[in-house]
């Protein structure tokens, strides 16, 4: 054969091989790429849009049943392709109770469940702890955290993150004004009335709103080195309307006193020139603010405001005809501002300020709260509750049973009515009873994803959720 020729076929097959390699490559990352955007072949072999499930839950490993079927294959944690749409979720497992949801699931987007979660049935209550006496319990946001309040100078600490349950004094006597002391100061009554108590997240600080006959005092307790605390209104000599907790360390707080935002340095003892004026609520995400005032003109107007700390300047976002509730919160990579006025809810994008949608409540709450990871938003008035999804960008309304409730974990919510302990999702589906005989007016939790902590007849109760 000619050499050259043979040369040149050598060449064209090469080339074509390469072609089709080249082609092969384009056609699957295409594909790929369509995929992953969340397209994909029906069973008419016709091209659709779907989107992707991603679920998980406490335990791991439940069946997952979507739309009634199921397969060995689904199980969580992980991941599905669902076409656009509604879809029933359900979960079970060997030896636990069940969950199960509705969702709709959009065009080539991710809809991400992460809280479901399932208890153990058959459950034995452990006595842990007498708590005779006691007055009122919290428990830190970590849930993690245990304060037991009495009418005397003497409260506890209880560590919930440990196998041993062994309550830690905490001797108020020299911490609160609002103690009547003996003439030894060894012994004496706590006579304030608390009105609200805020924790840091890590469980470490807890901050005391308390009134008396005489006025209103703040305290930061430290519960875990109470010699370390510190009364608010005697170190400043200040009548604060609000203060909040700036960071998990509780080194800095947020203040407003005479109506003004302060700044206050714990460890310094300092607090800071005025940040901004006629300040009617605020809040926080780490170093950025944002609040509702009223401007000191002769005409005055009420306006959102943001700012950052270590930056002087105040961006007025929008004014308003009356004082609003706001918070500022991030959910994935963007952070998002909530602006309640009287009964409507509008969510805006933090960096523009652009509204992404107004929901109508059929209540007007009187308080608004970020969740978990910024993933929803609670707002409340008693016990009704209207709660803004923010992976479903929709609003539920409900109402718990009971005339009070709690958070049991970063997503669940628990009620007790005729004593018995029931827990929602944060959106109000998936109500069970879980326990009986329960103190009303105590608080329960869940800690480690292990372990239930409950009130029952003056005693602190724990049973195992999870083996």
């Amino acid at each position: 054969m000619d050499p050259e020729r043979a040369k040149r076929r050598q060449s064209a097959k090469i080339i074509i091989s390469e072609t089709i390699m080249v082609l092969a490559v384009v056609i699957t990352v295409t594909m790929l790429a369509f995929i992953v955007s969340g397209y994909w072949l029906n069973s008419d072999f016709k091209v659709e849009r779907n989107g992707l499930l991603q679920i998980s839950s406490v335990p791991t490993g439940a069946d997952i049943y979507i739309d009634g079927d199921s397969s060995w294959l689904q199980r969580t944690n992980t991941s599905k392709v669902l076409s656009s749409g509604e879809h029933s979720v359900k979960l079970t497992k060997d030896g636990y109770d069940s969950w199960q949801k509705t969702i709709n699931i959009s065009e080539g987007l991710l809809y991400r469940i992460h809280y479901p979660r399932l208890f153990l049935q058959n459950r034995t209550p452990e006595s842990l702890l007498d708590v005779t006496g006691t007055t009122l319990a919290t428990t830190s946001p970590d849930h993690n955290s245990l304060i037991l309040i009495n009418s005397t100078t003497e409260w506890s600490f209880i560590n919930l993150d440990s196998d041993e349950i062994k309550p830690e004094p905490i001797d108020i006597s020299q911490i609160f004004s609002s103690v009547s002391l003996a003439p030894d100061a060894t012994t004496g009554l706590f006579t304030g009335t608390i009105q609200d108590i805020k924790w840091d997240y890590d469980g470490t600080h807890a901050l005391f709103k308390i009134s008396n006959t005489d006025a209103t005092e703040w305290v930061l307790l430290d519960v875990r080195n109470p010699a370390k605390s510190i009364n608010l209104t005697r170190e400043f000599g200040a009548n604060f309307n609000e203060i909040q907790i700036l960071d998990n360390s509780s080194n800095n707080l947020l203040a407003i006193r005479n109506g003004n935002l302060h700044k206050i340095d714990v460890s310094g003892k300092s607090i800071s020139a005025v940040l901004a004026e006629n300040v009617t609520n605020f809040d926080h995400y780490n170093n950025e603010i944002v609040f509702s005032a009223t401007t000191t003109s002769e005409a005055p107007v009420n306006y959102i405001g943001l700012l950052k700390l270590g930056d002087d300047k105040i961006t007025t976002l929008e004014e308003t005809n009356s004082p609003v509730l706001v918070t500022l919160s991030r959910f994935y990579d963007d952070k998002y501002i909530t602006v309640l006025s009287d009964r409507l809810v509008s969510l805006y994008k933090k960096e523009d300020f652009t509204k992404i949608k107004d929901f109508e409540l059929t209540f007007q709450p009187t308080s608004i709260k970020v969740g978990h990871n910024g993933e929803f938003i609670t707002m409340s008035l008693g016990n009704q509750i209207a709660t803004l999804d923010m992976e479903a960008m929709s609003v539920t309304e409900w109402q718990p049973s009971g005339t009070r409730f709690g958070w049991i974990d970063n997503d669940m919510v628990y009620a007790v009515a005729d004593n018995s302990l029931i827990v929602y999702d944060f959106d109000g589906y998936n109500q069970r009873t879980i326990a009986s005989n329960v103190s009303e007016h105590f608080p329960a939790a869940i800690t480690n994803n292990k372990w239930l902590y409950y009130f029952s007849d003056n005693t602190l109760i724990r049973e195992k959720i999870t083996d």
